[in-house]
């Protein structure tokens, strides 16, 4: 089937567009823009400076590659990169990278529901639900099949673990372990999550290790280092590791647990 564009769509001469790519009214894609096959970009939509892959649908109004909102941004050329099968949905704003880094990267099987936002420098990666107008800040990097509620805000430089699932207006400022629910301003972890876990094929075998390893880092009384070195020198699952190294290499801190009897953060937090 062969590329149909809209008569009153505008494409940029540098754009490339794949077999059985459909740009709808009033579209405009802009310089420096490639679109992979069965991609559909939906009325009103805008694209720039833009690598998409196959098989994405842009409903409509949606704004992709914008410039950083980033006031060190004076024109460099950045980019956004886009795997495979995203939903992007009426109203989404994902920027372009920044002069500290150059890209974005958006990777595959996403969802990104009515004003939803990836800010500049982002690294969103694989099957991963933003709900209606949840907020991602420049340099946010969520892991695969994360689940970012309604409502949520997430701060420049946080990220969010696999499988963690932020809670509806929940306000991330440090780092969301991955496996757990986080909610509540200034987002701290609630519980595992158990049910994501189970439904992506996690044995019982390594959800025990994630308990485990989760009860070490955070209830056993344990400076964080401590807690990491004890936990590598054990034989853990993958995906218990996977949270012990994510929790390493955190810069921003880790969200933790509230203490039993704890309402409101500590002072400082």
């Amino acid at each position: 089937m062969a590329t149909k564009i809209h008569s009153t769509a505008i494409i940029h001469k540098t754009a490339q567009l794949d077999k059985d790519v459909e740009i709808g009214p009033y579209a405009v894609i802009g310089e420096n823009v490639r679109i992979g096959a069965g991609t559909y970009v939906g009325p009103h939509s805008l694209i720039e400076f833009s690598e998409i892959g196959k098989n994405n649908q842009f409903t409509g109004h949606a704004f992709i590659g914008m410039p950083p909102q980033d006031y060190k941004y004076h024109g460099e050329p950045t980019r956004l990169v886009m795997g495979d099968s995203n939903i992007v949905r009426e109203g989404v704003s994902l920027h372009r990278g920044s002069p500290l880094t150059g890209i974005t990267t958006i990777g595959s099987g996403c969802m990104f529901m009515c004003n939803s936002h990836v800010g500049h420098d982002g690294h969103i990666g694989s099957n991963i639900i933003m709900v209606n107008a949840a907020m991602a800040a420049g340099h946010v990097t969520i892991e695969d099949k994360a689940i970012i509620s309604g409502l949520v805000a997430i701060h420049q430089f946080t990220r969010v673990g696999s499988l963690a699932m932020l809670s509806g207006g929940a306000m991330a400022n440090q780092d969301i372990v991955p496996y757990c629910t986080a909610r509540g301003d200034r987002a701290r972890p609630v519980c595992l999550n158990l049910v994501g876990l189970k439904r992506n094929g996690v044995t019982l075998e390594s959800i025990k290790s994630i308990k485990h390893a989760f009860k070490t880092l955070f209830f056993r009384g344990l400076l964080m280092k401590d807690a990491i070195a004890r936990l590598k020198a054990e034989r853990l699952s993958p995906e218990a590791l996977h949270m012990v190294e994510f929790c390493e290499k955190s810069k921003r801190g880790v969200a933790r647990p509230r203490r039993s009897g704890e309402t409101t953060p500590p002072a400082g937090e």
